[in-house]
C-alpha cells in the first residue's frame, strides 16, 4: 500500500498519505496546496510512488 510522508520532502510537517494509489495522490495534492501552497501535479505525484516503491 502506498504512503508519502511530507517529512520525506523537506516539510517540518507530519502529515502521512496512505491508502489506494488514487487517495494518496488526491489527499497529498490536497494537502500540499492548501497547507505548503504547492500545486503538484497528478503526475508528479505518481513519479513519486514510482520512486518510492523501487
Amino acid at each position: 500500500m502506498p504512503k508519502i510522508m511530507c517529512r520525506d520532502y523537506g516539510f517540518e510537517c507530519d502529515f502521512v498519505a496512505d491508502g489506494e494509489n488514487e487517495k494518496v495522490i488526491e489527499d497529498f495534492r490536497n494537502h500540499a496546496e492548501n497547507e505548503h501552497g504547492i500545486d503538484y501535479t497528478v503526475e508528479a505525484v505518481k513519479q513519486i510512488l514510482i520512486r518510492k516503491q523501487k
